[in-house]
């Protein structure tokens, strides 16, 4: 197996961090252990030679690939499902209430292969009911992966993602796929959902700022400053009284966010 020379090391995980905000400081082996086989694909001798190679002439396909090996891309549907509770008890009602326009602006930033965003939109055809054709309920959902994006709005799953999804829902919003223990989202579903690919080093520009924020189970691989930062980020583009939710083993500096805490891994901006 080939190793990874300290000075490859620091030029690549400082490539990393600086562009996509992801911090492998402390993951030597991991990249060793993760980027043998590419090195191998890509007719690289050594470590020192892909390094270079990445930070010179690398496609975006290449980048891709790069960091779909070295970061993970686990979730299934109702994931922490505290978030999920209190986004249809508390946050709906009040929404619905107050919201003149019928604009509901929701954002699943780090969507994964989008069980976050598929489950978002399942709740809220579910609270609206027959009264959903009257909304725009639309939700934003983005990640860096293009490839976790073509899965995501492909929008099959393997049955065990659904554990935790009452089995109406599961009838009602997707079909299953031939024989196997696979399922579909419905094109109603899918509609319901505009997946696009952003970096979430990038200065946030959509079009309006949004009542909800779900941010979970990305910040793990961030720093303090660059959390910090794109938490900042988030508050500019959060309408007053929306809402910030991130992973439940995340934590936000109350120091530096003017969020306020509400419960844990939920804060909102007065």
């Amino acid at each position: 197996m080939n190793t990874l020379k300290e000075t490859d090391f620091v030029r690549l995980y400082t490539f990393i961090q600086k562009k996509y905000g992801i911090n492998l400081s402390k993951k030597k082996q991991l990249i060793e252990g993760r980027l043998n086989s590419t090195l191998f694909s890509m007719g690289f001798e050594d470590f020192g030679e892909y390094v270079e190679y990445i930070l010179t002439q690398s496609t975006e396909k290449d980048i891709e690939t790069l960091l779909n090996k070295l970061t993970t891309n686990y979730t299934y549907f109702m994931r922490e499902k505290t978030h999920f509770d209190f986004f249809s008890n508390h946050i709906l009602p009040a929404l619905v209430k107050n919201k003149k326009d019928k604009v509901l602006s929701i954002w699943s930033a780090g969507c994964s292969t989008g069980q976050e965003p598929y489950t978002l939109s399942i709740l809220i055809k579910e609270f609206l009911g027959k009264d959903a054709a009257r909304w725009d309920t639309r939700i934003l959902a983005t990640d860096i992966s293009q490839k976790v994006l073509l899965q995501a709005q492909r929008g099959v799953y393997p049955a065990e993602s659904f554990k935790d999804m009452p089995k109406e829902w599961l009838r009602t919003y997707f079909t299953r796929v031939g024989n196997a223990e696979q399922y579909e989202a419905t094109p109603e579903l899918k509609a319901n959902v505009i997946f696009r690919t952003f970096n979430l080093m990038d200065p946030i520009k959509f079009r309006i700022p949004f009542d909800v924020i779900f941010c979970r189970n990305v910040m793990i691989y961030f720093n303090q400053p660059t959390k910090d930062a794109l938490i900042n980020r988030f508050y500019h583009s959060t309408n007053p009284g929306g809402y910030l939710m991130i992973g439940l083993s995340e934590t936000i500096n109350k120091n530096s966010t003017e969020y306020k805490y509400v419960m844990p891994a939920i804060y909102r901006k007065l």
